[in-house]
């Protein structure tokens, strides 16, 4: 059944760029301070510390490409900067996508194994394994983000685009590359990570004989890593192959009144996946061993530095109290 449907393009230029510029300003602010608290508590995070780092380092190495995808989108989706630098762009949104998602599976699984098997874990989960699994978790996501660019990214036409995904020509092939992408770079983390605290809830439940805090710590860190994929990763994937879908069916000429919709939900999907490099320091902030009354006094040192920013006549104070939380803050 044939109908007629129009895209509402103009969404993206109106929806993204705002969205691209908070992303820039909180993350580059929150990682830049996930980094300075992480080279101060390295010891006592233990060997999650090498997943945390390059959790944080990935999250950087997108961030860097906004500036471009907001100019991008300021220009009414007209590229300037080349195919070339286009790939390159898409390439570190994926290093960053599937990176992430890639450090906070090993997160859990450490934590899981350090938790429920301590025994076994003991001597095991050394800093020289953890630099390993990083390096083999980089060459994977760069083995499964590779083929990628090898798909058409640009369009040369009046309005030069610079695809998220693929042109029109090449859409059937991707839509098949993409399915097993998000199999392979999204279902199986999701599943381990889900599995890992789902026991690891379980356990601490069971036992009274571990920490109260320890548990809370935990039930905490499993509600952040599922805002995470609830909001970020779960609604990008699931639209992103929809829309794909769509785009297949509009070449076969088979045009459906959803397609709009799809395609609006997907460019808010695009926004809220940008979020998890804002959002991943949140993590930080659960993954050390800070007892709760030490973040209490920590935010309150910060809710009072900046309760007397405004009576300031410079940035003196500033410098002053963040000196004074220098160590102390993650």
């Amino acid at each position: 059944m044939n109908k007629t449907s129009s895209i509402s393009f103009d969404f993206t230029g109106r929806f993204l760029p705002p969205v691209y510029i908070l992303v820039f300003i909180v993350g580059l602010a929150a990682n830049g301070w996930g980094l300075k608290s992480l080279k101060l508590n390295w010891k006592k995070l233990g060997n999650i510390n090498v997943f945390v780092l390059n959790l944080s380092l990935a999250d950087i190495l997108y961030l860097l490409t906004l500036p471009f995808l907001m100019v991008y989108n300021f220009m009414k989706s007209k590229w300037i900067f080349g195919d070339a630098f286009c790939k390159i762009t898409r390439f570190c949104f994926n290093l960053n996508l599937y990176g992430s998602i890639g450090f906070l599976t090993c997160i859990s699984v450490y934590r899981y194994l350090a938790i429920v098997h301590p025994m076994r874990a003991m001597g095991r989960l050394t800093v020289t394994r953890s630099v390993a699994i990083s390096i083999m978790v980089w060459l994977l996501v760069s083995v499964q983000s590779l083929p990628d660019m090898f798909y058409s990214k640009t369009s040369r036409n009046k309005s030069e685009k610079c695809y998220e995904t693929t042109s029109k020509s090449d859409v059937e092939n991707y839509l098949k590359y993409s399915l097993g992408w998000t199999l392979t770079g999204f279902c199986i983390p999701f599943l381990i990570t889900l599995g890992c605290y789902g026991h690891m809830i379980v356990i601490l439940c069971r036992k009274n004989t571990i920490d109260k805090v320890l548990k809370h710590r935990c039930l905490r860190l499993l509600l952040i890593l599922i805002i995470l994929f609830c909001v970020c990763y779960i609604p990008y994937h699931l639209l992103k192959n929809l829309n794909l879908w769509a785009r297949v069916l509009s070449k076969q000429e088979i045009c459906y009144g959803w397609f709009n919709g799809v395609y609006i939900a997907q460019q808010i999907s695009r926004g809220l996946v940008c979020l998890n490099s804002a959002l991943n320091p949140l993590v930080y902030l659960h993954v050390h061993e800070e007892s709760p009354a030490q973040r209490k006094q920590q935010l309150q040192q910060v809710r009072h530095m900046f309760s007397r920013l405004p009576s300031t006549n410079s940035g003196n104070v500033l410098m002053t109290e963040m000196t004074n939380l220098n160590g102390r803050v993650l």
